[in-house]
């Protein structure tokens, strides 16, 4: 029973209960933006010169004649069962659609992801630790570079040295046969992935160099210092677990950007991805395969959110006692 009432047990009670309420808000906020934009959904089906019995067949159609209260209870209902409807456009299950592009997104943004946190972390941590030495400044002026250059920019300059001039790599495209040509994919993969990781550490890079700076100049690792212990041995033992907690926040918002993100960088590479698609539903008015991408995407970042404030509090107990005193 303790460990049911334990403050990470509780917290994570109180976050859960804080994720379902944010997905609900914000699947009533996407409901309503979406209607709020000038003409109907029923435009897709219909050509230009249509009579007013064609518009109104056309709107029964696609349930746009309802009130919205029972337009948005009809859709609510099939997202509790991970149904998005049917394009209004080409006819299929935006469901099956939308999983059939994550194939594209989810090892775009993942690979990318695990990329970037291999540069970051001894980038930055070499960038504070030596930021006397001239690499340790130029590291860091590197890393401010990056960040200012736009990523559609890195993936053009990628897409000229690599694929245009060098011919290393495929300029766009993915196969048609999918991952079932594994070499093709991964080659396909590798400027995009190069891209959003460059993009990514740069900005990572900063927060790794200020949570290390933190670490240096902490009593607590004077201390372990002045008992004896090795540098090596005081950074693991004392300060990791310290410069986590504010990295792994930073993480999770940036994991989050980069899922979302993508729809630049898959337009750049010519990916079939979730970006992509939602362009092409956007230009067409297919309101299903908007709702879908945007409903699916709002998700990822939410789970993104609470898994890393979860992670957070695994590694820093310290948080959690901090969140009990302020709701005691």
């Amino acid at each position: 029973m303790r460990t049911l009432n334990s403050p990470l047990v509780r917290y994570l009670r109180r976050r859960l209960l804080i994720l379902v309420s944010s997905l609900f808000l914000a699947t009533v906020t996407l409901f309503v933006l979406l209607r709020l934009i000038p003409g109907d959904p029923s435009n897709s089906l219909l050509s230009v010169g249509a009579t007013p019995d064609q518009i109104k067949a056309a709107r029964h159609a696609v349930g746009s004649d309802l009130p919205l209260t029972q337009q948005f209870f009809h859709w609510f209902n099939q997202l509790i069962h991970f149904n998005f409807g049917t394009s209004l456009i080409s006819g299929v299950s935006v469901s099956g659609e939308v999983f059939s592009r994550l194939r594209v997104t989810v090892p775009l943004t993942c690979i990318s992801f695990f990329l970037a946190i291999l540069i970051a972390l001894p980038v930055g941590f070499i960038s504070a630790y030596r930021r006397q030495k001239w690499y340790g400044t130029l590291l860091n002026g590197l890393s401010q570079l990056g960040i200012a250059i736009p990523v559609f920019w890195v993936g053009i300059i990628f897409i000229y040295a690599f694929a245009l001039h060098w011919m290393v790599f495929p300029a766009g495209g993915f196969p048609p046969d999918g991952w079932h040509s594994p070499l093709a994919a991964v080659r396909s993969l590798v400027l995009p992935v190069s891209t959003i990781a460059i993009v990514m550490a740069s900005s990572l890079v900063r927060y790794v160099r200020s949570a290390t700076l933190d670490v240096l100049g902490s009593d607590y690792l004077r201390t372990s210092r002045a008992l004896g212990f090795k540098f090596s041995h005081a950074i693991v033992r004392h300060g990791l677990r310290n410069g986590a907690a504010p990295v792994i926040s930073i993480l999770g918002i940036e994991l989050a950007t980069t899922f979302v993100g993508a729809v630049v960088v898959e337009s750049v590479f010519a990916l079939p991805g979730l970006g992509s698609l939602l362009i092409k539903a956007i230009a067409e008015h297919d309101y299903p395969v908007i709702q879908g991408v945007l409903f699916l995407s709002t998700l990822g970042v939410l789970i993104i959110g609470f898994l890393a404030d979860l992670l957070q509090r695994i590694i820093d107990p310290r948080l959690n006692r901090f969140t009990e005193s302020r709701s005691g």
